[in-house]
């Protein structure tokens, strides 16, 4: 007999779903908002070479990805990081020539009075739950600043982060205030929360859904399951661990076996010494009688007298 989940009339959309996911100011797509309405189904994103569609992705697996870990255009074969989170922050184009030191220089859309902001909401019809992920970013003097946002509300980048704000602080102080949302300054923190919140239990599910989200070809079958489905196991190091606890255990046996036959052969030691000691106070003993014997004798010799 098979059992549904609680609240869900059909078992094939259990678990956290993509409602809907919307960027803005993120790579090209410069000064609007961009929104994926999923509704918790499978998607295909399709277009011409150039359209935007690794930005998209891109803009996915950072909502979900530590940062460091990603190799920006991925989907579109990128081994190196040809893309950056600052380029995609800033929206950056194409390059030109400086003709007076034979450089390139990136030409971007947008300078560092601009913000970008991710947002994904998570749906599980199965148990009526939701949880809305968001990133904001800010570059000051050439470094990218974020902070990362995690509600059980329903937040858009339309109502929550486009009204005009005095300073960062005040956007964090207006976020805090909506209901069931809370700010995180590191995404380690951030992680953390979401996958609690998702019933994510490991690391490696994310790194899974990296590996597969730009994938272009799979190569060694075996070899990719090892690598990203798998939990790693250092079996050398647990290996190399288990020898060195059993000659640690062997040579503490053979040190006890060892101290056993040094009592064995002690034990006759002790008796004869106990033996010695004995016959010792015996005839301590009998020595104080024998010096005491004469003034014994004297006592009764004055009686006599």
């Amino acid at each position: 007999m098979q059992f549904k989940l609680d609240f869900a009339s059909d078992d094939k959309e259990a678990g956290f779903r993509l409602e809907y996911f919307e960027f803005y100011n993120w790579g090209t797509y410069d000064k609007k908002i961009v929104k994926l309405e999923l509704a918790k189904e499978n998607a295909l994103l399709t277009g011409d070479i150039g359209s935007g569609k690794s930005t998209i992705v891109d803009a996915i697996t950072t909502l979900l990805v530590p940062h460091q870990k990603i190799i920006y255009n991925k989907a579109a074969g990128a081994n190196t990081k040809e893309r950056t989170l600052y380029s995609y922050i800033v929206g950056e184009y194409k390059s030109t020539q400086d003709e007076n030191f034979g450089s390139s220089k990136a030409v971007a859309l947008r300078d560092e009075n601009t913000f970008t902001v991710l947002l994904g909401r998570f749906e599980n019809i199965g148990f009526n739950e939701s949880v809305t992920l968001a990133q904001f970013f800010y570059i000051h003097q050439k470094k990218v600043h974020k902070f990362f946002i995690i509600s059980k509300g329903e937040l858009c980048i339309k109502d929550d982060f486009i009204p005009s704000f005095d300073s960062v602080k005040a956007l964090k102080k207006r976020l805090r205030g909506l209901k069931y949302t809370e700010i995180y300054d590191s995404f380690s923190e951030y992680q953390k929360r979401f996958s609690r919140e998702m019933g994510i239990k490991s690391d490696q599910a994310l790194n899974l859904f990296y590996q597969t989200v730009s994938l272009k070809s799979i190569g060694n079958l075996t070899e990719f399951i090892r690598t990203h489905m798998l939990e790693d196991s250092d079996i050398d190091t647990k290996v190399d661990e288990i020898s060195q606890n059993f000659a640690t255990l062997n040579h503490t046996h053979d040190l006890v076996l060892e101290a056993m036959e040094q009592i064995s052969l002690l034990k006759p030691i002790k008796k004869e010494y106990e033996k010695y000691q004995e016959n010792l106070n015996n005839f301590n003993f009998y020595s104080q009688l024998r010096d005491f014997l004469e003034v014994y004798i004297s006592y009764f010799e004055k009686d006599l007298i």
